[in-house]
C-alpha cells in the first residue's frame, strides 16, 4: 500500500460561472480501520480561497500550518490577501523545497481571481503544477472521481447546480473506493457568498 492510501481522502474542485465548489469526504482511517468521521480536509486560507489536502494526515496538517504562517505573514507585509495563482505558487515552492523528503500530500486549491474569474488546480508532492478549467480531483478516489466530473460536468453552471453536481460526483464515487467516504464536505464560493453544506453518505 502507498503511503498516499494510509489514511484515504476524496478531494475535488469544480468551477462554475463566476462561482467554485470544493469538495471532500470526512473520513480518517489507517489503512481499513476507522478513526474518525468527521476529519477536515479542505481548509479556508480566506474568504475567496480554499485549500485542500489529500494524502497522509499527518503530512496535511503540518504543511497547512504552514501554509497559514506564511499567508499571515504576507497580510501583514502587504496589507491584502493573497491571489489564488500568488498561493498555489507558493504552495509549490514549499513542496519542492522538500523535495528529497516530501510531505505526503496533494493539495487542491481553489479560489476566486480577479474578475471574480474562478481558479483551481492541482498538484504531485514535490510541487508539480497541473492547471484545469474545468475541475481537479485528489486522493484515493481520484480515478472514479474523474469518471463521475468527467460525465457530470457542464460549462458555466450556475452556484445551486454546481453545488449539486459536485456533491453527486463526491457521493458516486467514494462509493467506489473503500478508503474514503462516510459522508462529504462542500463549500461552494461566489463573489457574494460562502456556503458551507455537509452531505450524508454511507457509512461503510
Amino acid at each position: 500500500m502507498s503511503i498516499f492510501e494510509y489514511n484515504g481522502s476524496a478531494v475535488v474542485a469544480m468551477v462554475g460561472k463566476n462561482c467554485f465548489a470544493v469538495a471532500s469526504d470526512r473520513r480518517l482511517g489507517v489503512q481499513l480501520q476507522t478513526v474518525a468521521t468527521d476529519f477536515q480536509k479542505i481548509h479556508r486560507i480566506h474568504d475567496r480561497l480554499f485549500l485542500g489536502l489529500a494524502g497522509l494526515a499527518t503530512d496535511c496538517q503540518t504543511l497547512y500550518q504552514r501554509l497559514v504562517f506564511r499567508h499571515k505573514l504576507y497580510q501583514l507585509r502587504e496589507e491584502r490577501d493573497m491571489k489564488p495563482e500568488t498561493f498555489a505558487s507558493l504552495v509549490s515552492a514549499i513542496l519542492y523545497e522538500k523535495r528529497f523528503g516530501p510531505y505526503f500530500c496533494q493539495p487542491v486549491i481553489a479560489g476566486l481571481g480577479d474578475d471574480d474569474k474562478p481558479f483551481i488546480c492541482t498538484m504531485d508532492s514535490i510541487g508539480a503544477k497541473e492547471l484545469a478549467k474545468d475541475f481537479v480531483v485528489a486522493g484515493t478516489a481520484s480515478e472514479s472521481l474523474y469518471g463521475a466530473c468527467e460525465a457530470m460536468f457542464k460549462e458555466d453552471m450556475e452556484p445551486e447546480e454546481l453545488c449539486e453536481t459536485v456533491s453527486q460526483a463526491l457521493l458516486s464515487s467514494v462509493d467506489r473506493d473503500c478508503l474514503s467516504g462516510w459522508g462529504g464536505h462542500v463549500y461552494l464560493v461566489t463573489a457574494t457568498e460562502l456556503k458551507e453544506v455537509v452531505l450524508k453518505g454511507r457509512m461503510d
